[in-house]
């Protein structure tokens, strides 16, 4: 297929999907613009603050879903199925199911007092569904902020250029927040500041890269752990809103350079379409492996701990959800067919990017070569530099908005009201498993397990239509595909490690099985129940 027809083809159905699929999900929730949100009814100035824009929320959204899971997984998934399969995942998946899936617990979130989906569960299935559900993120929270304090502290040591703008962002970030929410000065100038600054940053990490001694892995993380905390607990108009807004301006530009490197560079596909299953060894069945590996760019699990967690209580107005929820999802999905596109014209066979996978910071070093040959006569030998410090400061994002919603979540589970408390204990649990080396134990589940609360989440949006007597078309179908490929994936996983006689992996694959199970089956209870209100 010629490049320019896929590119054209991609971009259309995304335009589609965001003006008018996204306004007909929509009508079934009855958007209250003058409403007032959560920011305002509990408005407390740490948590809980109206942003002072959508464009900054949409921000704090997209570097938060985003993170480098929209890269990781396009690049794995390339190099094992082929490049045609996975960019037809991406696109179906974020126009039909990602965004979705984003739009609607963002929204319900909202309608609730800016709840958390696992809160939502109790009142839309029952308190059973909430404790498992709730239980179940958190532990899976502390196992994210585990793998990418230890992602982004070897990105740090691999690429010490990438020190001084990633760290440099943050005090940065919090001079920003001081321009416009204390002294309210003009926000197009004030982001211009930003962004001008963060750029000399970019420039300066280049000329004076920071190396460390020792153990730089450990240290790095053991800095990252510390952030993660002090991060966590600062009032979210200080650093999270205008951090996370600065950081989605490089990103969006990424995008657009990309693209443009492509249109006016790419010299054709040369990556096969399809990988046979004989010509990589290993290779693994596509259903419904493909759709666990790619999560983030097509659905994933987390967006809706995101979207209940920090962005319903920072939305100013309902009629912004669409802009923030789905259009968040659709801008993740270009990044990831962004990602899918730069491989395909830059390497020559599948054996090349599991080459590059295997040296530096694994695939974002993959997509980080791809992107800077892309972009040569654009950026000149700042491509590459340019990815991968972007790519580093959405990780920092997903730290922060990870740690802080676990830090909500321990707070409801342990009844613990000191909100230093509960971060220090979802801090020092991901720190024993990040820096001890665990987390890789028990990694190769994560896949399944994002997955499988994105089906959950579905489970709870359409019971909550369900209740009000909405049409659950559009939340129904992802849901059932979503429960039974993480279900058939949960079952090839648990025959694989019963085989391999790997006994802890082998329990916690029947363990997220059994939970899927559970709060299905508690979903079909209380629809039946609702079926039989409406009837008598």
């Amino acid at each position: 297929m010629n490049l320019l027809l896929l590119i054209g083809i991609t971009l259309v159905l995304f335009f589609l999907g965001y003006r008018f699929y996204s306004r007909v999900v929509e009508r079934q929730f009855g958007v209250e613009p003058d409403r007032q949100t959560p920011a305002h009814t509990k408005y407390d100035g740490v948590d809980y603050v109206p942003a002072k824009h959508w464009t900054m929320l949409f921000g704090h959204h997209f570097a938060s879903i985003a993170g480098a899971a929209p890269i990781i997984g396009p690049v794995l998934a390339v190099s094992i199925w082929g490049w045609a399969p996975t960019i037809l995942w991406i696109v179906i998946g974020s126009v039909l199911m990602g965004g979705v899936h984003d739009f609607c617990s963002l929204l319900i979130s909202v309608k609730h007092e800016g709840s958390s989906i696992a809160e939502v569960t109790k009142k839309c299935i029952s308190k059973r569904a909430k404790t498992v559900f709730l239980i179940f993120v958190w532990l899976t929270l502390i196992l994210i902020i585990a793998v990418f304090v230890t992602l982004s502290a070897k990105t740090l040591v691999v690429k010490p250029e990438i020190v001084l703008p990633s760290l440099g962002l943050i005090p940065l970030a919090i001079i920003v927040g001081f321009l416009l929410y204390n002294l309210k000065l003009n926000q197009p100038l004030v982001t211009f500041f930003g962004l001008g600054t963060l750029a000399l940053l970019m420039i300066l990490g280049r000329h004076f890269p920071i190396n460390l001694g020792g153990n730089p892995v450990m240290i790095w993380g053991i800095i990252l752990l510390v952030y993660s905390f002090v991060a966590s607990v600062t009032p979210v108009q200080i650093l999270l809103q205008p951090r996370d807004y600065l950081s989605s301006f490089p990103l969006l530009l990424g995008l657009l350079i990309g693209f443009a490197g492509l249109v006016l560079f790419g010299h054709g596909i040369k990556l096969p379409a399809f990988v046979s299953p004989d010509a990589v060894p290993g290779t693994m069945p596509l259903w419904p492996l493909l759709f666990v590996t790619v999560a983030c760019g097509a659905i994933s699990g987390f967006h809706s701990i995101i979207a209940s967690g920090t962005t319903s209580k920072q939305i100013a107005s309902e009629r912004h959800a669409r802009h923030i929820g789905y259009g968040g999802m659709i801008a993740e999905g270009l990044l990831a067919a962004m990602t899918v596109f730069v491989l395909i014209v830059v390497f020559k066979d599948q054996g090349e990017i599991q080459k590059a996978v295997a040296g530096g910071a694994g695939p974002i070093n993959a997509f980080g070569i791809a992107y800077g040959e892309v972009t040569k006569k654009i950026m000149g030998g700042y491509g590459y530099l340019f990815a991968i410090t972007i790519l580093n400061a959405f990780i920092l994002t997903t730290l922060d908005s990870a740690a802080r919603i676990g830090r909500y979540i321990t707070q409801e589970l342990f009844g613990i009201s000191n909100r230093f408390l509960a971060t220090f204990i979802v801090v020092i649990l991901s720190g024993w498993l990040a820096l001890s080396g665990k987390w890789t134990q028990i990694w190769p589940l994560f896949g399944s397990a994002n997955q499988l609360i994105a089906a959950l989440t579905l489970i709870v949006v359409t019971s909550w239509l369900l209740s009000r007597r909405k049409k659950v078309l559009y939340t129904l179908v992802p849901t059932i595909f979503m429960l039974v490929t993480t279900m058939g994936a949960l079952v090839i996983k648990i025959v694989e490690y019963f085989a391999k006689r790997e006994s802890a992996l082998l329990l916690v694959s029947a363990v997220l099985l059994g939970l899927a199970i559970f709060i299905f089956a508690e979903a079909v209870k209380e629809t039946g129940k609702v079926f039989r209100r409406r009837i008598a």
